[in-house]
């Protein structure tokens, strides 16, 4: 309870406190929407179907001077991954399944590398730096980084924020209490429950600046090893 307090703490932005120099974030997202576009006609990237103004009543808590809301699909690739059959799997490139994901802490517990056997199903790419999140059961909350390059289950959905995002403030936004009780709400299914892309998408976001995105995750490093250090009676 307490780790998930701290989590949710962060993105209210009541670890830290805004900085001289810090910027705001509506200038972090416009940069985003603007670099969108430049990509959509480079044609690098599809174009999207435009998300629903955000609505006061969408917005669960007041923010600090110089954060901004914005939905998930805004700052993301959500639902565009890129697909590889087993054919063209690689050997030696790290291999991610669900059991080798830890639930509630963001850790790794499986280091698999693909050896060319076993794989009889479509597989999500994923680059380093990726937040590789588990839409299949999200109430196991289970969020990582990708320190390499790999393939990833397809329940697992490989996510791009860009330079603006920072990946670890990403993680901790998705591991929040916020965006789980949303996932576990919008999720369907009822023995594999799932969250849609369509409502994942459409998530209200609470975005820091840049730098104040760091500080938070730099907070947070100091704090959860305490909240372990409690569970373990150290």
């Amino acid at each position: 309870r307490l780790k998930a307090s701290l989590l949710q703490a962060a993105i209210q932005g009541k670890l830290t406190e805004r900085l001289p120099g810090d910027g705001n974030a509506e200038d972090l997202l416009a940069e985003i929407a603007a670099e969108k576009q430049w990509l959509i006609k480079a044609k690098k990237i599809k174009k999207e179907k435009p998300l629903p103004e955000i609505t006061e009543e969408e917005k669960p808590f007041e923010l600090p001077d110089g954060w901004a809301w914005c939905r998930l699909g805004a700052i993301c690739n959500y639902g565009t991954n890129e697909s590889v059959s087993p054919d063209k799997l690689l050997k030696g490139r790290l291999l991610i399944d669900l059991e080798d994901i830890e639930k509630n802490t963001g850790k790794l517990i499986n280091h698999k590398i693909y050896n060319g056997k076993n794989a009889n199903s479509n597989k999500n790419l994923f680059y380093a730096g990726n937040v590789l999140y588990s839409k299949l059961r999200p109430y196991l909350n289970k969020v990582i980084l990708a320190d390499e390059d790999g393939y990833c289950t397809s329940e697992i959905l490989p996510l791009d924020f860009g330079k603006h995002i920072y990946n670890k403030y990403a993680q901790i936004l998705l591991m929040s209490p916020e965006f789980l009780n949303y996932a576990n709400q919008c999720s369907y299914g009822v023995k594999m429950p799932r969250l849609g892309t369509k409502d994942a998408r459409i998530f209200t976001c609470p975005i820091p600046p840049l730098a104040e995105q760091q500080r938070i995750v730099q907070r947070l490093e100091e704090l959860l090893p305490l909240c372990e250090g409690i569970l373990s009676g150290k």
